[in-house]
């Protein structure tokens, strides 16, 4: 029965995220359950909880951390000054004429605010307030205009800077700056493959993504040139801060994450579209989100303490270590664990729970954390996509307008599911999409 006590946990856990109850305390409150348990079968020994106020405050002076509540400020005051929505705007505009541009459109912002604010919900928000209105007005399909909305939206937690990999970083021990070089390329290869899917679409369905009636095209020429150009620098001015400094070793991912909030603040002033309010809005979106990741950190590391005394790491490790294949055997489970996973819990909660068991498997077969890491990525983008827990698909359902139900929502992430696993099956099968740019980068 000891051996079972382990597993069990990690099902109790399970059961305990499926039921609803948060994230944090439902992982404490496995961890101290079984805690008990163990010191009544005489197979935990208490003193070992006195290593907890110790792994606390070694979270709480993590440098890395410190990176979320960067890279959540810049998203949020790209937001809530209104720089996302000029944006969306005057891209929309730009693609008007060709079919399905609005669609295109859509994932070109995404992957624009992406590479600047790594942030889901500022993205899916905003766009779902501006872009979703009019795409329905132009008689767009209901479930291509929420599919593209949500799957561009997810396109910061593969684009750098991106707290996903960020809090993988964390957990795996790899350099953040160089998960974040490393999934350049595959983000950009996924944000191509969204919108080559958007072209195919319209290419074979017009009446799902027609083009932009000539009449609401007001901006033609230079009009429209001078316009895009006044859009683009901002977040292009944010990337090279970001991106750039990682890149060419001047700043560590948190430092380039400093140097982002900043930026995105003097952008809000220099738009004359910072305020008191503002300033306000973004630090409490800010404030929440990263509380949020600590007590769930914290959690976490509660349940992980408990986990490991009663030997459930070595149970997942015996049996991951030792799957029919080998190496591949265990990217497959690996991988197919990671997406059904994200049909129910949140990534967060898949980086704190399993990723820690997947790490000791794949250094001992020899697997790049590097690569490892960003596959898991990509992989963990999807579980914001996934019915019926998919956090894309409520912060779009929160605001879709009345037309605009659950089924348009779930129905329309269907396909963008299917070609996010194509870009994962790509990179798994192309290492070098990943280990590139790291490889004659000087970042640090």
């Amino acid at each position: 029965m000891n051996e079972w006590l382990g597993p069990l946990m990690f099902l109790g856990a399970l059961v305990m995220l499926s039921l609803g109850y948060p994230v944090a305390f439902s992982l404490a409150a496995v961890g101290i359950v079984f805690g008990l348990i163990g010191v009544g079968l005489d197979v935990f020994d208490p003193i070992l909880i006195r290593a907890l106020p110790s792994r606390i405050f070694g979270i709480a002076s993590n440098f890395t951390l410190l990176a979320i509540p960067y890279f959540v400020f810049l998203g949020a005051m790209l937001e809530k000054s209104g720089l996302a929505e000029d944006l969306l705007e005057t891209m929309g505009v730009l693609f008007g004429p060709m079919r399905g541009g609005l669609a295109i459109a859509v994932v070109f912002v995404g992957a624009l605010l992406a590479a600047t604010t790594g942030v889901v919900a500022a993205t899916v928000v905003a766009m779902g307030l501006i872009s979703l209105p009019i795409m329905l007005r132009y008689n767009y399909s209901k479930e291509l205009a929420c599919g593209v909305i949500c799957a561009s939206g997810t396109l910061g937690q593969i684009i750098p800077p991106s707290v996903v990999l960020v809090v993988l970083g964390d957990q795996m021990g790899v350099s953040v700056g160089r998960l974040f070089i490393g999934s350049l390329i595959p983000g950009l290869i996924l944000a191509a493959a969204l919108a080559f899917y958007c072209w195919v679409v319209a290419l074979l369905r017009p009446e799902v993504a027609p083009a932009l009636p000539e009449s609401e095209r007001t901006l033609r020429g230079s009009a429209l040139a001078m316009r895009v150009v006044q859009v683009m620098i901002p977040p292009l001015l944010l990337i090279l801060a970001v991106l750039g400094s990682i890149f060419f070793g001047l700043a560590t991912a948190t430092e380039a994450g400093a140097v982002g909030a900043l930026g995105a603040t003097l952008l809000a002033a220099a738009n004359r579209r910072l305020n008191l309010k503002t300033f306000r809005d973004v630090a409490d979106a800010t404030m929440r989100n990263t509380t949020m990741v600590l007590f769930i950190l914290i959690g976490s590391t509660a349940f992980s303490l408990v986990f490991r005394a009663l030997s459930g790491d070595k149970f997942v490790f015996d049996l991951m270590a030792n799957l029919p294949g080998g190496y591949w055997g265990f990217m497959v489970v690996s991988m197919l664990i990671v997406f059904f996973l994200g049909f129910f819990i949140d990534f967060f909660e898949i980086c704190f729970i399993v990723i820690p068991l997947f790490v000791p498997v794949a250094q001992a077969l020899g697997i790049d954390l590097l690569w490892f890491g960003v596959v898991l990525g990509a992989n963990l983008q999807t579980s914001f996509l996934t019915p019926p827990f998919g956090f894309a698909l409520f912060y779009l359902r929160g605001v879709a307008p009345p037309g605009v139900n659950t089924g348009h929502i779930y129905r329309g992430v269907v396909p963008f599911i299917a070609v996010q696993a194509a870009v994962v099956i790509l990179i798994v099968a192309f290492p070098s999409l990943v280990t590139y740019l790291p490889s004659i980068s000087f970042g640090r």
